[in-house]
């Protein structure tokens, strides 16, 4: 049975602030304590990769400074811009913040009604949702052309507004932060707990799939001219959901290798080819990119699902218990009932 949390207060671990920037030019994510710290353990690293001459350098330090900065700033930005969102952005579809059963594909409902039966087992679902070739990465149908086509003419709406606009992470500078637009309350906590968490508690048990209690959803896009591509990386979640959404576009295929616990070196890497409407379900920690689009543009939600159940005994991104700090909303899924109410905000 899913824990209902609700109520509860969420949290970020310390390493939040110093670990896992990323920097896009030489494919690295790195741990930026200070500059001191950051030059003996990257520089000669960056040197081998091209970063060989002190502007370049300088470069890199003021790339993570602005981002240091950013971490720092994000609770209060994220309320800044929230607010300014809902006193001026006027919405093209209203309806569609309001979760409807008739947004998602006959399959998608007929996979929850599978995975809410009392005996259900893997084996059962396993035969329904389609195996991609990599290591427990399932598809299967999630939203109607209808609905994708809505969505995606809000987003375009909301991308034109004047409306300030939070941008994912460090490895996508395009895209929309859907809890600052709107989508949190009436749409993505109840596909969480209403829907996914039922797939999830089924395929991932024992990757919290029966207690995700928070998450992280945002619009990634690719366009010729702005982002192409996504580096090789893991996410920030027990389990995520990656749905494309649609426009024309070719090349662009996700590709998978192993979990972030098997040496890069011994991965292979399995192609697949996402279609408008499919979702994609895997473990957060299992290593994965997308190759360049070649023409067109293309839109994909992805849904963060965090337990922290699983993450408040260790924090997938530093690999230590989390020392933890007071944030905003979900945060990054963390909960303890004693806290270190230092924050930074």
């Amino acid at each position: 049975m899913q824990a209902k949390m609700t109520d509860a207060k969420f949290f970020v671990c310390k390493c939040f602030y110093t670990h896992n920037y990323f920097l896009k030019e030489y494919k690295m994510h790195v741990v930026f304590e200070n500059e001191g710290q950051f030059l003996k353990d990257y520089k000669n690293i960056l040197k081998r990769q091209g970063c060989n001459t002190g502007l370049k350098l300088n470069h890199v330090m003021n790339q993570l400074l602005l981002e240091r900065e950013r971490r720092r700033n994000l609770g209060s930005d994220y309320l800044r811009r929230k607010q300014m969102i809902q006193n001026q952005y006027h919405h093209l579809h209203p309806e569609i913040y309001t979760l409807k059963e008739s947004y998602f594909a006959p399959e998608f409902l007929e996979l929850i009604d599978l995975c809410s039966q009392s005996d259900v087992t893997a084996d059962k679902v396993l035969n329904v949702v389609s195996p991609t070739g990599a290591e427990r990465v399932y598809s299967f149908p999630v939203f109607t052309e209808e609905f994708c086509r809505l969505f995606m003419e809000e987003l375009e709406n909301f991308e034109k507004s004047d409306c300030p606009k939070g941008r994912p992470n460090t490895m996508n500078k395009y895209g929309i932060l859907l809890n600052e637009l709107g989508f949190d309350e009436c749409f993505l906590n109840q596909l969480r707990d209403n829907y996914l968490h039922k797939i999830a508690s089924i395929l991932f048990p024992d990757w919290g799939g029966e207690h995700l209690d928070s998450h992280k959803a945002f619009i990634v896009q690719y366009k010729m001219g702005e982002d192409l591509d996504l580096n090789y990386h893991y996410d920030n979640a027990e389990v995520t959901l990656n749905v494309s959404l649609g426009k024309s576009y070719t090349g662009g295929s996700l590709y998978f290798g192993n979990m972030r616990t098997v040496p890069l070196e011994d991965t292979e890497c399995t192609e697949y080819d996402h279609k408008a409407g499919i979702g994609l379900i895997h473990r957060g920690q299992h290593y994965h990119g997308a190759l360049p689009i070649h023409a067109g543009e293309r839109y994909n939600l992805i849904v963060w699902m965090r337990s922290s159940r699983v993450r408040n005994t260790m924090c997938p991104m530093c690999d230590q218990k989390p020392e933890l700090v007071e944030t905003i909303g979900y945060g990054d899924g963390f909960t303890q009932p004693t806290v270190n109410l230092c924050t930074l905000y």
